[in-house]
């Protein structure tokens, strides 16, 4: 029976199984200092066996800071990293990394290249990663030498742990508020179709379309005010009759109620307005957007400490999103 059985695997434990030093094991581990190829294999061979990781906080203090964090964010450019979901999402990590004298990095992954994962597994200075966005494609070609040190914000699987908010009984909730204050015509501007999370709120809305017996209005959408304003404008041309739209994101809403004001629409009082998020704007506006809650922040953090702390997760976490109604529906 190994130690792993007991506890978690040990450096000592390590070098012990692979017939090698402590010291040895410790270079061969942190990517640093001269060791055999013979060592490298048995060290490799034996910790993948006992199932040993690396302390994150432990390698921080040994190496006097320089180990980070990486948030990973997948998108067709590196435009991505410019979105103030990613900065609350690296800013949340941040504050969980600190007592650890961990830093926090930000890396695009380009929608074609999954098999960019490979460059951060290899790099010695990387604790762990948190990936932003993720796509089947991209949990497929996680490497086996970042599992146990890798979480997900939005999808999983069954070595990937994924933490995100319930969009579907958020977006339920936004679209049943809209439906009883009398809407019946009523479209959705979607998220962008390459993004797996994105389609729960979609079918949120074809779920409560079928039952009221309403014809579905969905027009493309990528959580930007430009792209709401597109499919605003897209809208009115195709459904004159329209008396309502709820976009996957604020942003986006945002976008809507800007083009439909442009074309002399009044909202909520011709066409009433919803989104979902929740961001600092949307309580500010005039007038104030409806909407739903996304703890952006608990939810990094809680992807970020799983791994740090190494520790076994549920396969799915999901954190509960509310109406927050307001004067646009």
């Amino acid at each position: 029976m190994t130690a792993a059985a007991h506890r978690p695997a040990t450096l000592e434990d390590v070098a012990r199984a692979a017939g090698v030093s402590r010291s040895t094991a410790s270079r061969v581990i942190a990517g640093t200092g001269f060791a055999s190829p013979a060592a490298r294999e048995q060290v490799a061979a034996a910790a993948d066996r006992l199932g040993y990781v690396p302390n994150p906080a432990a390698r921080a203090l040994v190496r006097g800071g320089g180990v980070r964090l990486v948030v990973a964010v997948a998108g067709p450019s590196a435009a991505v990293l410019d979105d103030p979901y990613v900065h609350r999402v690296v800013g949340s990590a941040a504050r969980v990394c600190a007592p650890a004298a961990i830093g926090v990095a930000l890396h695009w992954l380009p929608l074609n290249e999954p098999n960019s994962l490979d460059q951060l597994a290899g790099d010695g200075s990387v604790c762990g990663v948190v990936l932003v966005n993720t796509t089947e494609e991209l949990l497929d070609a996680v490497p086996r030498s970042l599992r146990g040190r890798i979480a997900s914000i939005g999808i999983g699987s069954a070595t990937v742990p994924s933490f995100d908010v319930d969009n579907g009984a958020g977006a339920d909730e936004v679209l049943r508020h809209v439906y009883a204050s009398g809407r019946r015509r009523i479209a959705m501007v979607t998220g962008p179709r390459w993004l797996p999370c994105s389609q729960r709120p979609v079918q949120a809305y074809r779920r409560l379309m079928r039952q009221a017996g309403l014809p579905e209005r969905v027009l493309p959408g990528d959580f930007t005010a430009a792209s709401g304003r597109a499919a605003a404008g897209e809208a009115l041309r195709r459904w004159p009759d329209l008396d309502a739209v709820y976009a996957i994101s604020d942003e986006t809403a945002l976008g809507v109620i800007a083009a439909l004001r442009d074309g002399g629409v009044r909202v909520p009082g011709d066409v009433a307005v919803a989104g979902f998020d929740d961001i600092p704007l949307a309580g500010m506006t005039a007038p104030a957007l409806t909407t739903a809650s996304h703890p952006v922040g608990r939810i990094a953090a809680a992807a970020a400490t799983a791994v740090l702390d190494r520790r076994p997760a549920a396969p799915v976490t999901l954190f509960p999103s509310v109406l927050v109604a307001r004067d646009s529906a």
